[in-house]
């Protein structure tokens, strides 16, 4: 009798033990598929200090800290005494991300103009690769991301040349052995990162298969597709739209960059966190497609804004373009249009990502969506 209640014992001691260990494995395996996806998120220090109290660091992988000048062929710190301060802030939220990293984004639409002449010689390129990894290493960051818009092109009155083609391929090679050096002194993962044009034509001007080697990750800029059109259309739509003609939306950026040579696990979905409005002649589908008055004029307040103070109000009312995967706003009485990115739309861009194995998702920007509505889909999503 016992030796059976020993037994029984030795039993009960087994399957608890067993329990445990399945128990532990299914944890484990949610976590790895809570975290399979990246999800990046830019936080504009261009604004001056950043309200970290607002960052939910559980729902992030990376900041992509907004914007680190180029000047003197140096990377720069334009904002010295708020970036300083907005680093302390943003490594502070590792308490509650331990995994969370924090990495410089260098450039912009208006600081990409000395790309160009940082790039130009073996010279230059060095001392400005060296500023960057200097900024790296002072403030303790997981890595840079490098963000010209664009090369070879003139972007917002950039200096620019034919040979930038190859020198952003040398840059980032150059980039990818300096963040080596700190991950080897230090232990910690070192990010390298492209934020780059969802378009064909980057890829004209780039030599992306070969940049790719260097990444961690190509971040796609699928947004700001209405800039410089006729006629009002969507500015971050998922896929092309019926009512109008363009070859440029986010599925076809994704297949292009894969056909340079990209693999699909390094591409990052963008998701535009802020509207566009137009004017536009006439009342002809609602707004879409038809011919616009005057120029493009981004939604203060964001996504925020658009969905507490804008949809189905104030004579707004909402549609969805099935065939573009894209929401929009039409106002018939001033006759504005409005394209933006909600939850539906970032729903099938998740969608999209899961379904074609790609990295995962990130946003410009943070503040444009104060209470996380979008943030908050793709943390449901992936």
């Amino acid at each position: 009798m016992q030796k059976i209640k020993g037994l029984n014992k030795l039993l009960q001691i087994g399957l608890i033990v067993v329990a445990t260990i399945v128990f532990n494995l299914t944890v484990n395996a949610q976590t790895a598929k809570q975290h399979k996806y990246v999800v990046i998120g830019y936080v504009g220090g261009y604004h001056g200090l950043v309200d970290t109290t607002m960052v939910r660091a559980s729902k992030l992988n990376v900041i992509n800290y907004a914007f680190i000048n180029v000047k003197n062929n140096r990377a720069f710190l334009t904002n010295l005494k708020t970036d300083t301060i907005n680093f302390k802030y943003l490594l502070g939220l590792k308490k509650a991300n331990p995994d969370l990293k924090v990495v410089i984004s260098i450039g912009g639409w208006i600081w990409s103009r000395n790309f160009s002449d940082a790039v130009l010689s073996d010279t230059s390129r060095q001392a400005f690769v060296a500023s960057a990894i200097v900024l790296v290493r002072k403030y303790h960051l997981d890595g840079i991301d490098i963000d010209w818009e664009y090369p070879g092109m003139a972007g917002a009155g950039n200096i620019y040349r034919d040979s930038d083609k190859q020198n952003y391929t040398l840059m980032f090679r150059d980039l990818r052995y300096g963040l080596d050096s700190v991950e080897h002194e230090t232990g910690k993962k070192m990010l390298l990162s492209a934020a780059v044009g969802g378009f064909k034509t980057f890829l004209l001007h780039t030599e992306m298969d070969k940049v790719a080697q260097y990444l961690n990750y190509v971040n796609l800029m699928t947004y700001d597709y209405s800039h410089g059109d006729s006629v009002a259309i969507h500015h971050t739509n998922l896929f092309a739209s019926k009512q109008y003609t363009s070859d440029e939306y986010a599925a076809n950026a994704v297949t292009d960059f894969e056909a340079a040579g990209v693999p699909a696990s390094k591409l990052v979905m963008g998701v535009a966190f802020y509207g566009h409005s137009f004017k536009v002649i006439d009342n002809d589908q609602h707004g879409l497609g038809v011919k616009v008055v005057g120029g493009r004029i981004q939604i203060g307040g964001g996504y925020t804004f658009i969905k507490d103070s804008l949809v189905n109000q104030k004579g707004f009312k909402y549609y969805k373009d099935k065939s573009a995967m894209a929401p929009y706003l039409y106002n018939a009485d001033t006759k504005q249009f409005i394209s933006f990115d909600d939850e539906w739309s970032v729903k099938n861009k998740c969608k999209y990502v899961r379904e074609n194995d790609m990295a995962g998702v990130m946003f410009w920007e943070y503040t444009n969506d104060k209470k996380e509505y979008l943030l908050d889909e793709i943390d449901s999503d992936l």
